[in-house]
């Protein structure tokens, strides 16, 4: 069975933020602000269809997509960039490919001890982001 990553989740750490943002040609001031972030990722699953909405004061960002569907993505508010995504399980791990003008570009979501973990992959840089559960 499919891990479940319903719910709402609180971001407790992230390391090599900027550097990962900076691997998308994010501009300065939007780094600066981006990394003071306080956010939070909702997931909604049902089945193989989720939803994942990232909340913060500064921009909100949802993606819905069914596990093993390549659909193209623009990721509005983000990089502002059309990519093929496609999300696979691993094991009971989320992994998303996404293809565009970036190389080795995607992320992968995973539950470890009762946190939420998001690896974000961009060309040689990498970006770990641990979540909380919210009660």
């Amino acid at each position: 069975m499919a891990t479940d990553f319903s719910g709402n989740w609180e971001l407790e750490r992230s390391d090599n933020f900027e550097d990962y943002l900076k691997a998308l040609n994010i501009d300065f001031a939007t780094r600066k602000i981006a990394c003071h972030l306080h956010q939070t990722k909702v997931f909604i699953q049902d089945g193989d269809t989720i939803t994942i909405k990232t909340l913060s004061t500064f921009r909100n960002y949802e993606l819905t997509f069914t596990v093993g569907m390549e659909t193209d993505e623009h990721t509005k508010g983000l990089d502002n960039r059309v990519v093929k995504s496609l999300v696979t399980w691993e094991g009971d791990r989320l992994v998303c490919t996404q293809k565009g003008e970036k190389a080795n570009r995607g992320w992968k979501h995973w539950i470890d001890d009762g946190k939420l973990y998001l690896e974000l992959t961009c060309e040689d840089k990498v970006c770990i982001q641990v979540f909380k559960r919210k009660e």
